[in-house]
């Protein structure tokens, strides 16, 4: 399994609790370990650069389908 299917399958162990407690929130979540909640996308994704540079790690909206489609600009956003 690579990092990112390691990241979320961590997720998937962790979101019933997430979507009890922190539903509509944003998720970080970097080697298998929760790191934060945030309020927005921008917010984790800020957190996720500064701590990690360019990655891997897993960010997702808390409750959101699992069929999200991310355009290009966002998944090669640099610092």
């Amino acid at each position: 399994m690579n990092t990112l299917q390691a990241n979320m399958a961590a997720y998937a162990t962790m979101r019933e609790r997430l979507e009890k407690e922190s539903r509509g929130q944003w998720v970080l979540i970097h080697d298998e370990r929760l790191i934060g909640t945030y309020a927005s996308f921008e917010d984790a994704a800020a957190d996720a650069i500064e701590q990690f540079g360019r990655g891997p790690y897993h960010i997702r909206e808390i409750g959101a389908s699992d069929t999200v489609t991310v355009p290009a600009s966002l998944a090669f956003r640099t610092a």
